[in-house]
């Protein structure tokens, strides 16, 4: 047996997921390489990832999702690739295909020319957005067996219905095409932890407009939340483990409502939590600055819908177990602070 170290292609490796996954990888001696749309954003990166690893061991390349150029080259000589590059919009766009095509197109193309190249594994980072949604409200815990269903637009965004299709043509193509290829597809819910610097997901806009106070009250929008750091370990040990071929796994822990991220940042932070808000809106307020706000208009459909998820398949298959919520709200905040973000 070969005492080389297994080479990753890690998709998107400017994205915050990407950087904490790069980070797992370069801890556990693996050889990492990383794709960028614009190899003009290699200094950039590696800036943001010298704050949680050595950069100087990550070789770049270029690849877009969008085309074909570069692919094979950037999965020659990998034994695993990380798909976490996916596009990712703010607000609703106009046209779903502006999500779907990138999405959906992007993992394909991903997907054969791992194939193509004898790579083992693809672990793909998918969502709890393709599984928790389109659905009629229910207390129960949504599982890995459950699929939103992205025909029902009213329960649904853009974003939601984009990595539902992208997870099932994969899921589709492999069935038919792939070959000896495995996958592993992994579903984060809201994910903060540690920011490295501007370019962070989305979901950390939830912690930065509480603490700079740009919401006049807490809308009642909540969701299942997961660290970063434990979505890129989950990353990793799907990766590796055996007899998890095919399967799905929700990377989330506790469900939480905007206005007790709220109250545990007043609770931790004092002073610095100043400007977070502590009155509750009622529902129709925040449907009327839904006039006003494209990034609240495209998340009406969340308003007071409490999706529930399970990790205990993560746990028992992977022994995950994910830190503390509150403890990762609270260091989101400090570190956009210390980056003089808010």
């Amino acid at each position: 047996m070969s005492d080389t170290p297994a080479t990753v292609l890690v998709t998107g490796g400017s994205g915050y997921i990407a950087g904490y996954v790069i980070a797992a990888l370069n801890a556990r001696g693996f050889v990492v390489r990383a794709t960028l749309r614009n190899l003009a954003r290699e200094a950039e990166t590696r800036a943001a990832l010298a704050k949680i690893t050595n950069p100087a061991a990550i070789e770049f390349v270029a690849a877009d999702l969008n085309g074909d150029a570069g692919w094979s080259e950037a999965v020659a000589g990998c034994t695993y690739v990380q798909h976490v590059a996916s596009p990712l919009a703010t607000t609703d766009p106009k046209d779903d295909d502006e999500l779907v095509r990138p999405a959906r197109d992007g993992a394909l193309r991903v997907m054969r020319a791992s194939r193509d190249a004898g790579v083992r594994r693809v672990v793909m980072t998918a969502s709890v957005a393709s599984i928790a949604y389109g659905r009629d409200h229910r207390t129960t815990p949504y599982t890995e067996t459950d699929w939103t269903d992205e025909t029902n637009r009213a329960d649904t965004s853009a974003y939601v219905r984009s990595k539902t299709i992208a997870e099932r043509a994969v899921r589709d193509w492999l069935a038919h095409e792939g070959g000896a290829l495995e996958l592993v597809t992994i579903h984060p819910g809201l994910v903060l932890g540690p920011v490295l610097g501007r370019d962070f997901s989305t979901s950390i806009e939830a912690i930065k407009k509480l603490l700079e106070g740009s919401v006049p009250g807490l809308p009642k929008f909540g969701w299942p939340v997961v660290d970063v750091r434990d979505v890129a370990d989950m990353h990793v040990s799907a990766m590796l483990a055996p007899g998890v071929a095919g399967e799905r796994f929700i990377a989330a822990a506790d469900f939480w409502w905007m206005k007790d991220m709220a109250a545990a940042l007043k609770r931790r932070l004092g002073a610095r939590a100043g400007k977070v808000p502590t009155l509750q809106l009622p529902n129709f307020a925040v449907r009327l600055a839904a006039l006003f706000d494209p990034l609240v208009r495209g998340q009406l459909f969340e308003l007071g819908r409490e999706h529930r998820v399970s990790h205990e398949k993560a746990t028992r298959l992977l022994a995950w177990h994910p830190r503390p919520t509150e403890d990762s709200i609270i260091e989101t905040a400090e570190s956009l602070i210390a980056e003089g973000l808010v």
